[in-house]
């Protein structure tokens, strides 16, 4: 056979070959490396031989992954199945590319057969000789080619197979991923419904409870409620009822001791002018009452009250007490009241068979005033100043925590914080409307006599303001009544 050249290139001509189709697509960027060994045959040049095949990285891949399947989590084990199926998909796509490649070798091959079959009838001599090998040579490696064409087709099911097999494989451990998550979904489920029957139970108990208290605090309530008769309208009846009786009692019994008292001084042989007519209790008013036809006047006797402690009998003179009727105020509580009339020298002395009884109820309704910061009574301005005042128009007195107010409509009369300067009493003296009225005096230059509506506001007026003046370190007292309250 002779010898291929190395200038064959140059002997033929150009125009004597056919052109190579420009649709043939190559699966690589270059052409396989081929070499002239032996005999002139053309010998392909194998790749590195530790390159593994695509059957070796595929079993590789999949042993590796059934490897790690029992040990990976769900979530893992599927990132896992991911990247291996993607794996295999681009293992096919190469398999698919080199058969295609192997195909397209071929149909180059063939027009090289070809394209030297035609060169046969143009060259002669020794040219024609290496045509002939070279035709002898490409007709081999088509038959490598198509061997390698079916090695490539075994290859690419085996591949296809281990893609489905990885498919079925990642499919499968999909589900036992879901079927653990159902699981795992059940358990939180079974753990939220237990918290949400605990948080309903103890609920159930806080509202059980809270029922409970509610209970005792309305019991609480209508204990309290029983303790302030003021703000009950049956105990207000009651107390009505006990206190016309308690009235009867005492006039029935300051009648029995003035006929013990009478009878007592008839045995002694002392003479006997004049009594004390009135109920001993706050509230009313005590009245000088001649029981004989020769007592005189008492327009023409001096008349001066005196208040007698129950304990150590000490006497307290009342400033401005000059008149025949007294109506006792809250500081007479407690003591005695004796009265001392003067007449041509001869002094005659009455005094109370007891000491003063508060008024029934009278003590609650100023502790519920008490709590209240303004109170407002209506009044009426008998004398302003010492004069007396004809019109009878009502004004409201307001009895603060700080201070006292008189206004009529929204006028402001007077308005006093409490001082030393200030004073409050029942008025001493004034008829029958004296245990209705009594005497302020907000400054040195002003003061007024008040008339209320009833005894009851006119006290409870004096023992409020009296509480909070004292509140405010302040004795709020009568004319000439700090001295001997002091001492």
């Amino acid at each position: 056979m002779t010898r291929v050249s190395r200038n064959f290139s140059d002997t033929v001509e150009k125009e004597a070959l056919p052109a190579v189709s420009a649709d043939v697509i190559f699966a690589s960027s270059r052409f396989p490396n081929y070499k002239i060994g032996a005999n002139n045959h053309i010998v392909n040049v194998k790749g590195d031989p530790k390159v593994l095949s695509m059957k070796e990285i595929v079993a590789r891949e999949t042993a590796l992954l059934l490897e790690q399947q029992n040990r990976l989590s769900v979530r893992d084990l599927a990132n896992k199945f991911e990247k291996g199926l993607a794996a295999a998909a681009k293992l096919s796509e190469e398999a698919r590319l080199r058969e295609a490649a192997s195909l397209e070798k071929h149909v180059l091959l063939k027009k090289l057969r070809d394209a030297l079959e035609s060169l046969k009838g143009r060259v002669a001599g020794r040219n024609k000789d290496d045509v002939e090998a070279l035709a002898v040579q490409l007709t081999q490696r088509e038959g490598e080619l198509i061997q390698e064409k079916t090695e490539v087709k075994k290859l690419a099911t085996f591949l296809k197979q281990a893609s489905e097999d990885a498919k079925k494989l990642v499919d499968e451990e999909r589900a036992f991923a879901r079927a653990e998550i159902e699981n795992a979904r059940a358990a939180v489920q079974r753990v939220e419904e237990a918290l949400q029957e605990k948080e309903q139970m103890s609920r159930a108990s806080g509202k059980q409870d809270l029922e409970e208290l509610m209970k005792e605090v309305q019991e609480a309530r209508r204990i309290k409620m029983l303790h302030q008769p003021s703000k009950v309208m049956d105990m207000e009846h009651e107390l009505r009822a006990l206190r016309v009786q308690l009235a009867e009692k005492s006039k029935h019994s300051l009648l029995l001791q003035k006929e013990l008292a009478r009878s007592k001084r008839v045995k002694e042989n002392l003479s006997h002018l004049y009594e004390l007519d009135g109920a001993e209790v706050l509230g009313s008013y005590l009245r000088i009452k001649p029981c004989s036809d020769i007592a005189p006047e008492l327009s023409k006797c001096a008349i001066q009250w005196y208040r007698i402690s129950s304990e150590g009998g000490k006497k307290e003179l009342i400033s401005g007490a000059r008149k025949s009727v007294y109506a006792p105020e809250p500081f007479d509580v407690g003591r005695i009241l004796q009265v001392e009339i003067i007449y041509d020298g001869q002094l005659i002395m009455l005094t109370t068979t007891g000491a003063i009884d508060p008024a029934a109820g009278l003590g609650n309704y100023v502790e519920a005033l008490v709590r209240k910061h303004d109170v407002e009574f209506n009044v009426v301005v008998t004398q302003m100043n010492g004069v007396d005042q004809p019109s009878e128009s009502i004004h409201v007195l307001h009895v603060g925590k700080m201070r006292m107010k008189l206004c009529k409509g929204k006028a402001t009369i007077a308005k006093e914080y409490y001082s030393g300067l200030m004073q409050l009493c029942g008025v001493r003296g004034g008829g029958n409307a004296a245990a209705q009225a009594l005497f302020w005096q907000a400054k040195k230059e002003f003061s007024v006599v008040l008339a209320f509506e009833s005894e009851r506001d006119r006290n409870a007026a004096i023992m409020l303001a009296r509480r909070f003046a004292f509140d405010c370190n302040i004795m709020l007292a009568g004319p000439d009544d700090r001295a001997s309250l002091g001492t």
